[in-house]
């Protein structure tokens, strides 16, 4: 029996990054670049002004408040895309929109809030620094430079400056064709009449949706019935693309076909039992060019099993560095009892308090009960050795993919968060 480190550090050893492919650029978000990229431009192609406003010369409004105003002489109206018509000299300024080229002379931008203006003249009620309110030339990129690397996931800001650069075919690595199955002849499928004496297959459609989340579009082979027939001839379907996953049937019942089956396709078996609760039951194996899976049948060990093992291999085809899901702090609302000897993921929920995140269990803990799994924030990491975690310990949880958001903004209306 594997550790859960042992287990992720066979299946990631076996994991490749795949091959690239070229993308529009409307396609490209939550994709991973597999090319760097450099800036064909320098961002602002000159220096900008970053207010509505007027641009003046530092040196002459020094003096300048609102009961001594310093008055200028307009000499030009500048909108952005446009060009400055003059120059400013001493005593002049020149009326500016927010991204219009600074004109030759000026040193500091004045926002329009501080002034008071006719066409002729602006009175300037405020001093300003050299530079103030103005973007430099190549503030934000800088032509030839690398400003994206290869392995960089592509959110809505990468997409911003793929758009900057005229990146409009990118380089990604591509995703993972995988196949989900379900096994059980116990499983009633959403397109079957309804049989109260029958188990719905969610566990086809959880995983599906875990990978979905993270950017893969897996495809749904159905169910497979408990004889070896039916089995061999789903499994071999499912062995033509990148990763097979496999739901229920992988234990040592006398109708649990998986491993035996798959092992008769010329897939290689690497284990099949982890230390971990719940999910003990997962198998991996290889076969040429394709990776599988074996989850148990209860639907949170499925779901489990598919984040800490099938969700870091499948960011790893895509070419993602970060593999695993992030975890956080916090501190036990209530005690927690367990068995001691492997690793148990608890369904909690967290909650903000005034010393930082709080959690509690998100009801029964028992694996084939899914509204908990609805229910929670994340999984807390109870150790392996631990009976018991009493209220108020500091744990850590991993969060799962719908990571909580909150009803209030959190910011005050003076820019203060809500926890200040």
């Amino acid at each position: 029996m594997k550790t859960i480190r042992e287990a992720q550090e066979i299946i990631l050893g076996h994991t490749r990054r795949l091959e690239a492919e070229t993308v529009p650029l409307e396609e490209a978000l939550g994709r991973v670049l597999a090319e760097d990229v450099a800036s064909n431009r320098n961002h602002p192609p000159y220096d900008i002004s970053a207010m509505d406003g007027y641009a003046v010369r530092s040196e002459d409004i020094e003096s300048a408040s609102r009961k001594e105003p310093v008055v200028l002489e307009v000499v030009d109206d500048i909108r952005a895309g446009a060009e400055p018509a003059c120059d400013v000299k001493s005593g002049q300024a020149s009326r500016i929109m927010t991204g219009a080229p600074v004109p030759a002379g000026a040193d500091t931008v004045i926002r329009v809030e501080d002034t008071d203006c006719d066409e002729k003249r602006v009175k300037i009620f405020v001093p300003a620094r050299e530079g103030a309110n103005i973007r430099r030339l190549g503030e934000n990129l800088r032509k030839g430079e690398r400003v994206l690397k290869s392995g960089t996931e592509i959110g809505p800001a990468e997409v911003g400056i793929l758009a900057m650069v005229k990146k409009a075919k990118v380089n990604v690595y591509r995703r993972p064709r995988v196949a989900i199955l379900s096994t059980g002849d116990e499983l009633e499928g959403l397109d079957e009449p309804l049989d109260e004496r029958k188990i719905p297959d969610a566990n086809s459609y959880t995983v599906m949706a875990e990978l979905q989340a993270i950017g893969v579009e897996p495809v749904l082979l159905g169910i497979a019935r408990d004889t070896r027939e039916s089995l061999e001839e789903k499994l071999r379907q499912g062995l033509g693309y990148d990763a097979l996953i496999v739901s229920g049937g992988v234990s040592v019942g006398h109708h649990d076909f998986v491993r035996p089956t798959l092992a008769a396709l010329g897939i290689q078996m690497h284990f099949w039992r982890v230390a971990i609760r719940p999910g003990h039951p997962f198998a991996f194996g290889t076969g040429k060019d394709i990776l599988v899976f074996a989850l148990p049948g209860n639907p949170v060990s499925s779901m489990v099993c598919c984040e800490q093992f099938v969700i870091p291999a499948m960011r790893r085809m895509l070419g993602a560095k970060k593999l695993f899901r992030r975890t956080v702090s916090a501190t036990l609302a209530e005690d927690v009892k367990d068995k001691k000897g492997r690793i148990h993921f608890m369904r909690v929920v967290l909650e903000q308090s005034d010393g930082g995140l709080v959690a509690r269990l998100a009801g029964s803990q028992g694996s084939g009960i899914l509204m908990s799994m609805v229910n929670a924030d994340g999984l807390l990491i109870m150790p392996a050795e631990c009976e018991l975690h009493c209220k108020g310990t500091p744990v850590v949880v991993q969060l799962l993919h719908h990571t909580p958001f909150q009803e209030e903004p959190g910011i005050t209306t003076e820019g203060k968060t809500g926890h200040e």
